[in-house]
């Protein structure tokens, strides 16, 4: 185990299995990192800003305020603010006041943002294709196994 890992890091020896598994999650995560932000290259989208499209659609037509974001964001955007305004900028996000609190500044996607999330469906299916060709079923449902065993300790 680890070829391949050693091969890419240039690394004869590691601390262990932990160091071993620690770097292959690392490296496995960065790929498909680079995979979105060339499939979003086209439509001058990042990542985050999939994602926010992507948590905005979930709560069409209510929308979130700025730290309900953040709290569903996978990659926790330090500034979440400006990502908001890069996005309203382009018309692909609205802010509005809550009805609840008008403190607070809530965000919605826009109609236009809906027309891109289904433009860059193809593009995100490209990526699961990647996870579901090179993973049988029960490595799928084992690596998330896995994963969620790792990320959950931070959520206690």
């Amino acid at each position: 185990m680890g070829d391949t890992l050693r091969q890419r890091l240039l690394q004869a020896k590691f601390a262990g299995p932990h160091h071993e598994a620690g770097l292959n999650v690392l490296l496995a995560a960065q790929s498909l990192r680079d995979y979105w932000d060339k499939a979003f290259a086209g439509v001058d989208l990042t990542g985050p800003q999939f994602n926010v499209l992507r948590i905005l659609n979930g709560a069409h037509p209510q929308g979130y305020a700025r730290f309900e974001i953040t709290r569903r964001m996978i990659d926790r955007a330090p500034d979440m603010t400006r990502m908001l305004d890069r996005l309203i900028d382009r018309g692909l996000v609205e802010r509005f006041r809550g009805e609840d609190d008008a403190r607070h500044s809530m965000a919605r996607i826009t109609a236009k943002g809906r027309t891109l999330l289904i433009k860059v469906r193809p593009l995100v299916e490209g990526q699961l294709d990647l996870i579901r060709t090179r993973l049988s079923v029960a490595e799928q449902k084992e690596l998330s196994r896995l994963c969620e065993r790792i990320y959950s300790v931070d959520e206690d």
